[in-house]
Order: C-alpha cells, then structure tokens, then sequence
C-alpha cells in the first residue's frame, strides 16, 4: 500500500510539473524543439541516440533514456527490445554493495515489481522493473563485479534486457522533459534527510562520490534506499 502511495504521489507531482513545463514551453519555441529532439533521441536508442554527458546536481542523466520513479532506467534499442539498469543516483545510493540478485530469463515481469536485489553489510534493497516485458537476458558481469553498478550504471552495468513494446506502460515513466527536475527533487530530498552530505557531490561533472551514504555515518541505508527506490 506505501509503494502503491509512494507512485501515484510521484506520478500525480509528475503531471502536474508536465502542465507547467508545457505552458512555459508554448511561450518559448526553442524548448519545445529540444525537447521533441530529445524525445525523437529517447526513441531511438543504441548508437543513434548519442548525446552530450548531461548532470544534474552532480549526477549523470543521458538524455536518450528514460526513466522511472524508482530511480531505474530503459532504453528501447530495436523493435520489441529494450535494456535497463539503475541510474547514476541509485547506483552512488546504494554504493558498495557486496552482491546482486537479478531475474531469470524468460521471466515476465511488470512496471513497478520487484525484479532485482541488492545487498549489503546483511541489509537488502529492491529496485523495481522500470516497463513491462519479458527477461531476455541478464548481465553476468554485473553478478561477478558489483562495482560495475556504480563505476558505468549505463553502459558495462546494465542489468537486464526485455521484450516488450514501446508504448503501454512506457507512457507511465518520466516525462523526458520532466527528468532533470525530477533528479534536482531527489537530490534535495536526500540531502534533506542527511544535511552531512551536502557538499559530498561536488558541483564539477563526474566527480560525484561513489557510495553517499559512507559519507553519511550512522545513515540506515536500507530505510533510505527503500524511500528512492519505491520497493
């Protein structure tokens, strides 16, 4: 009932921030051509999508993913196939973790479940499946190297590839214009429950620490991881 809570608060907040974005964009013509370029990007995916490294507060945010509210990611690569992975803010989050749990192939899986685990000094989080589809394949050298997680969550440390269509419960993720407000969001929250972090990210482009809560004594990662990942 609180992860059900937890979403329709985010998804209500996110189609209220998309109204006024939208409004702001109709004055401004330029907006709404960059966003429709990122939105065209966001669609096609693998190698065509290749855009500038963009951050936000620190944290790397491509621009040709998109994303959800549990701080999970999905890129659509071909037709009725996508590849997914946790973000950079979820993957410092969680930080060094000592081993991970991912689904089997052929596995259907549905937005919003819980389809991987992370664990940690004995505690235990979940990130949720960010579309609906079924596991095509995992990533065993995420499964061997943890830190692969953390060290290139979009590239070497994917999670899982899907079957699925891009449509339904895509519709349900971030709006891509949406996304960096949402990441500013998290940050402030964070940094609102552990005021020792702030100034642990520093402003400049890639030098993010890799484990926030170590910076954070006394931090209950599992409690805090839960609240940004939704489980």
């Amino acid at each position: 009932m609180i992860m059900i809570t937890l979403t329709l608060l985010t998804f209500v907040f996110g189609i209220l921030t998309d109204y006024v974005l939208t409004r702001k964009t109709r004055r401004n013509p330029k907006t709404v051509a960059v966003a429709n370029d990122t939105v065209s990007a966001a669609a096609r995916g693998g190698d065509q999508a290749e855009l500038p490294p963009a951050f936000v507060e620190g944290f790397l945010l491509p621009e040709n993913l998109r994303y959800h509210a549990g701080h999970t990611w999905v890129r659509h690569e071909q037709p009725q196939r996508a590849r997914a992975g946790v973000d950079d803010f979820g993957a410092r989050l969680a930080g060094h973790i000592d081993t991970i749990e991912l689904p089997q192939p052929r596995q259907w899986v549905r937005q919003g479940q819980p389809i991987v685990r992370i664990h940690r000094g004995g505690e235990t989080a979940t990130l949720l499946a960010p579309v609906e589809g079924e596991v095509l394949e995992v990533n065993p050298d995420v499964v061997k190297d943890p830190s692969l997680l953390r060290r290139d969550p979009y590239g070497k440390g994917w999670l899982i590839t899907l079957r699925c269509k891009e449509g339904s419960t895509w519709r349900n993720l971030l709006p891509v214009n949406l996304a960096p407000d949402w990441m500013k969001l998290a940050v402030s929250r964070l940094y609102a429950k552990q005021p020792s972090l702030r100034g642990a990210v520093p402003g400049d482009p890639g030098r993010t620490v890799d484990d926030l809560l170590a910076a954070a004594p006394g931090a209950d990662w599992s409690r805090i991881t839960a609240e940004f990942f939704l489980p």
